[in-house]
């Protein structure tokens, strides 16, 4: 295990030095000269950046003091989401970097051909003809016009063209070369080459469209999760029972971006759809309670009339789970370690997370729901989705679930489908319905592209009624 562990790092590594090499060739070698002030700056930055964002991954799984986690995480993690999405605007650049050359050289050979002729190309309309050598502006073909001492020549206006049509300059956008000069080699006093000019062009336009998306994503996280409301019909639920309204929340991911301002966000998005029952599944922290205790405690604040329940994530059990499961115990939380309690009109249960099965603390379906009544309508708190083959062997009618966080960042969503039966929404598996929360917050980067963050109210309706 530890070889194949070993392995996937190399290749990690290896696939993010050629990713890096990649933006900065496109983002900086393309666009920049030698020895430039642009080109050193890029340099450096394409070799800090994933320092940084290394660290950020690190830092809290060495124990790193908390105050460093934060300083590094910010620009740590921000720069992966940025790499992704800067990496994907440059591949698109790939396929329009041909189209806007040939686009280029069509229009300078158009150009050409509409010259008049023995007027170079380039000429401002209206300009004289160059006379032809020997011959004064304006004297007929074959007059000798030998000028006098002191006589001037008229001369035609220099013509704007210059470089041969292969490297055609882009009049007006560039001011000359040589050492100290930010034009690379190719550009001319006049402009710089067709090639650097389409490079700067899609270089700008990915880094825009990079940059603008990280930013988009970057203020939803940080906004706060909107909420979402679906209603489940339960055969075996009750009339007295329909209508009851479950508050699901997972995916919190309180770490070193995300803190008490963001528990508080959270707490007051759910008091304010006034839930029944408010179950919290799982992945609330990324961190001990010493550094997160106090950002945790807003939800000491969660109101509803049947109290609030707690599963484990995967992240407690790498931040110490038995201390986290205390620690909600104070602020008023129900933790539901493979057990169950009656609710008016069915029963809620809830496992542990398949994390915790290298502490031997993993999931007990035969604990929490084995001896129960099975005409009574159940509802089971599971962290991840792939326990539902469990729910429906032991008869569970709905299971709430997160983990997955929609995929979180696009194209993500089609890596969750590969480890997950349900990446988002709500799916029948045989007798059991399966809702999976996207999550509220965000693992990593603070960032959510194509899979917005939200609280779900689920409200239960009785086929009864």
């Amino acid at each position: 295990m530890a070889v194949v562990s070993a392995v996937v790092a190399i290749v990690v590594l290896a696939v993010l030095a050629a990713v890096h090499r990649y933006v900065w060739r496109r983002f900086v070698g393309d666009t920049t000269a030698p020895g430039s002030p642009l080109r050193r700056v890029g340099t450096v930055a394409a070799f800090v950046l994933p320092l940084l964002s290394v660290g950020a991954l690190a830092s809290g799984r060495i124990g790193a003091p908390f105050w460093l986690q934060q300083v590094l995480a910010w620009p740590g993690f921000l720069w992966l989401a940025a790499l992704l999405y800067l990496t994907l605007a440059l591949l698109v650049g790939e396929a329009v970097r041909p189209l806007l050359t040939r686009f280029l050289a069509r229009r300078a050979r158009n150009g050409a051909s509409a010259a008049p002729a023995g007027i170079p190309a380039g000429t401002p309309a209206g300009a004289p003809a160059a006379a032809p050598v020997g011959t004064s502006a304006g004297t007929p073909a074959g007059t000798s016009a030998e000028p006098s001492a002191g006589t001037a020549v008229a001369t035609a206006p220099a013509p704007s063209g210059g470089p041969s049509q292969a490297e055609e300059p882009v009049p007006g956008t560039g001011s000359g070369t040589g050492p100290g000069s930010d034009t690379p080699a190719g550009a001319t006093a006049t402009g710089p080459s067709r090639r650097l000019f389409v490079s700067r062009i899609v270089g700008g336009a990915a880094a825009v469209a990079g940059l603008s998306t990280v930013g988009g994503g970057a203020y939803g996280v940080l906004n706060g999760p909107s909420v979402k409301r679906i209603t489940v019909p339960l055969a075996k639920l009750p009339r007295a029972a329909h209508g009851f309204r479950i508050a699901v929340v997972s995916d919190i991911h309180l770490g070193p971006t995300l803190g008490r301002s963001h528990t508080r966000r959270i707490v007051d998005a759910i008091n304010s759809t006034s839930p029944d029952l408010v179950a919290v599944v799982g992945d609330l922290v990324d961190g001990t309670v010493a550094d997160l205790g106090r950002a945790a405690e807003p939800l000491a604040d969660l109101r509803a009339r049947h109290g609030s329940f707690f599963v484990t994530g995967n992240h407690e059990y790498y931040s110490g789970a038995a201390q986290w499961i205390d620690h909600v115990r104070e602020l008023g939380l129900h933790p539901l370690e493979n057990a169950r309690v009656e609710i008016a009109g069915f029963d809620l249960a809830g496992v542990n997370d398949v994390a915790g099965e290298t502490e031997g603390q993993g999931p007990d379906f035969q604990r929490a729901l084995g001896d129960r009544d099975r005409t009574r309508a159940s509802v089971l708190l599971a962290h991840q989705p792939v326990v539902i083959h469990d729910a429906v062997e032991h008869g569970v009618d709905l299971q709430l679930s997160g983990h997955t966080h929609g995929g979180q960042l696009w194209p993500g969503n089609y890596l969750a489908e590969l480890a997950n039966p349900t990446v988002a929404g709500l799916e029948r598996y045989g007798d059991t319905q399966l809702f999976v929360s996207r999550g509220a917050g965000a693992w990593g980067p603070p960032v959510r592209v194509g899979a917005e963050s939200d609280i779900t109210v689920v409200q239960l309706a009785s086929r009864q009624a």
